[in-house]
């Protein structure tokens, strides 16, 4: 479809993290593949660059100067915006102002105006959204958002022993897991191979080093690409309940999540009952390295894992940022041959 105006405002910092701009970037790359380019409003710093370095994109406050924005996109056909930031009078506003409206949801945030509201989470057919007239609903894995490196993945090989641990707290590691789990690591498996993510917003770089043994291999700001390899190279992963889980599960990697944030509860407690992960617990608990280790001696025998890594990839097939913009542009051609 030519000439469409479409615009994908976001957030995304070193002190927020990048879980917004990433899975809007999916959403990017699925228009591009249509031969369709976005215009991306980024509220964030330069630290979401090298995320949208190949984009057509912008660093700007849209909340503050949000006047200047409704201006600008103003008419326009498709507008998604991907917010924990923006209020009710912000969506309801933009509702108004362009043909189709597309909201990114996690957790029921608010009562959105008419639109699509997509929340591609695996707990998003259990929040109980309201009917409302003038608005559609995708949830669940099916509309996951990844990033076009994990469209297609091969197999991941499951080997007899563990031989290797990812380690991945995020772009920026907010609660200071990283060092933590990787100093109880070091200690209690000394043997094992562990792969960590250093993302563009540690501040604990240092002390990860520090915590760091011969069998220690440190990754920094690694792309897409990079991330899949990771992931096809490690026997298992420990990380946060964001966005990654759904890239792990994508993969097949068997996880151990540790919650960090109010907002990834749905999440873990939505994949610990679908039997893809073992939920540790709160990264603020006491015991939670005594957790993480009682997982460990569960997720390392190898049927577990097998099967772990099996319903992983049955939940999330990667295909869900290209579902969702097939969704958004048969809705913009309907009501274009309906007016």
């Amino acid at each position: 479809m030519e000439g469409l105006r479409v615009y994908i405002l976001t957030e995304g910092s070193s002190s927020i993290g990048f879980g917004h701009v990433t899975r809007c970037l999916s959403l990017y790359q699925a228009f591009e593949e249509k031969d369709i380019k976005p215009k991306f409003f980024i509220n964030g710093d330069d630290s979401v660059i090298g995320l949208v370095k190949s984009t057509d994109y912008e660093i700007i406050d849209w909340l503050k100067m949000r006047q200047e924005v409704f201006e600008r996109i103003k008419n326009s056909d498709i507008v998604i915006i991907d917010s924990y930031l923006a209020d009710k009078e912000f969506y309801e506003y933009l509702s108004k102002l362009v043909k189709l409206p597309v909201y990114i949801d996690d957790n029921k945030r608010i009562d959105y105006p008419k639109g699509i509201v997509i929340n591609g989470n695996i707990h998003a057919e259990d929040l109980n959204y309201p009917k409302k007239e003038g608005i559609i609903y995708l949830l669940g894995t099916k509309y996951t958002p990844l990033r076009k490196e994990f469209w297609e993945v091969p197999e991941k090989e499951i080997r007899d022993t563990v031989q290797s641990i990812m380690i991945t707290f995020g772009g920026d590691d907010v609660r200071n897991m990283t060092p933590k789990v990787l100093k109880f690591l070091s200690e209690n498996y000394p043997e094992l191979k562990k792969n960590v993510i250093i993302g563009k917003g540690f501040c604990n770089v240092n002390e990860i080093k520090t915590a760091a043994d011969r069998n220690t291999n440190l990754i920094y700001y690694p792309d897409a690409e990079q991330m899949k390899q990771v992931m096809l190279d490690s026997d298992i992963a420990i990380s946060a309940g964001g966005q990654t889980l759904y890239e792990l599960a994508r993969v097949g990697v068997p996880t151990i999540a540790v919650a960090i944030a109010d907002n990834q509860l749905g999440n873990v407690k939505g994949w610990q009952q679908a039997g893809f992960i073992k939920y540790a617990g709160w990264g603020r608990e006491r015991n939670i390295m005594k957790n993480i280790d009682f997982c460990l001696s569960q997720i390392i025998n190898f049927s577990v894992r097998k099967k772990k890594s099996f319903l992983g990839r049955k939940f999330v097939n990667g295909k869900g940022a290209i579902e969702v913009v097939n969704f958004i542009l048969n809705r913009i051609r309907t009501e274009r041959y309906s007016q």
